[in-house]
């Protein structure tokens, strides 16, 4: 067996021992600071990161690395309490491991939620958006030998983020009265958050918000036939000046994505009740 496939298998098969036979219907990947989503999940399993083999560990600010398996919006869930990033040194294909792991879990579903920079000038702290699709500076992670058993050589991207997925949301966003953008993530490598004249310039091609993170895991879960869900939320407004006053920090990041994820949760949790 290809070892990329054994290590997916051998890191599913203990989740499995932990969980028991009810499989989860949607995977919920949480960013930096969205982690309190997770205290929502009812009869929850706690799955540390650390006891998973051949599983990497979180470390970036605001990633507790759990996994947590229970009950939320009447479906069961599998939620990553925290994600892994290329700018911590990982392979693309440990970054997306996950993925994989929960499709063989059977997920259908992946709601995936990120921090992100304001780019967008109309984009103010905490401000959710929807995705509705994305741009990319990170290597490919199907780059090599294609694992023929999780999907295609060449996937299809056309509609990476689920046209009814979004449609819903927009809907419960109405009704719930939570204020939703809709636009287009950049995503790259990191761990340095961007220049004035790089802010400039991928606004100038289409981007709505910055991040160093989602894209790798929405691809391989296109690949995997996964339907995607992805929200983003505006912790910094992107500095295109050169002045002082707005520097980026990450502690700052995590602290305007905790005053967000209330509203954040309530969707989603609304979200997979409509699954």
């Amino acid at each position: 067996m290809d070892p990329r496939v054994q290590r997916i298998h051998t890191a599913a098969d203990y989740v499995l021992e932990r969980i028991g036979e009810q499989k989860p219907l949607v995977g919920i990947v949480l960013g930096s600071g969205l982690g309190k989503l997770a205290d929502q999940i009812e009869n929850p399993i706690v799955i540390p990161y650390k006891e998973i083999p051949e599983f990497p560990v979180s470390t970036a600010i605001g990633h507790k690395g759990n996994f947590i398996y229970g009950d939320m919006g009447g479906h069961k869930v599998i939620a990553m309490q925290g994600r892994f990033h290329y700018y911590e040194g990982y392979p693309m294909e440990l970054v997306t491991l996950c993925v994989r792991v929960m499709k063989v879990l059977g997920i259908k579903y992946l709601f995936v939620s990120n921090a992100a920079g304001g780019c967008n000038l109309d984009y103010h702290m905490g401000d959710l958006m929807i995705i509705k699709d994305h741009i990319s500076l990170f290597p490919n992670p199907l780059i090599g030998p294609n694992m023929d058993e999780f999907g295609p050589r060449f996937p299809d991207m056309t509609c990476a983020y689920d046209l009814e997925l979004i449609e819903k949301a927009e809907e419960l966003g109405l009704k719930m009265d939570v204020k939703l953008h809709k636009g287009v993530y950049f995503g790259s490598p990191g761990p340095t958050y961007e220049t004035p004249a790089e802010v400039r310039f991928y606004r100038t091609i289409g981007a709505d918000v910055l991040g160093m993170s989602t894209i790798p895991e929405v691809i391989v879960a296109r690949h995997c036939g996964i339907r995607v869900f992805g929200m983003s939320v505006v912790t910094n407004e992107a500095n295109t000046r050169n002045i002082p006053r707005n520097f980026n920090d990450g502690e700052d990041v995590i602290k305007q994505a905790d005053a967000a994820a209330d509203r954040m949760s309530a969707l989603f949790k609304a979200l997979i009740e409509t699954l």
